[in-house]
């Protein structure tokens, strides 16, 4: 039962693993996006 639990939690944690590199990922995508378009402007 504990080896269950500890594969469970394993693929929970690559799951949101994925996801938030997925996320930085397009956050990173916005930001550079926004970058861009804003040449001239105050940087954020």
């Amino acid at each position: 039962m504990i080896y269950m639990l500890a594969a469970a939690m394993t693929v929970a944690m690559l799951i949101a693993t994925v996801f938030g590199l997925r996320e930085e990922g397009e956050r990173i995508r916005v930001h550079k996006h926004i970058d861009h378009r804003r040449r001239f402007g105050p940087r954020i």
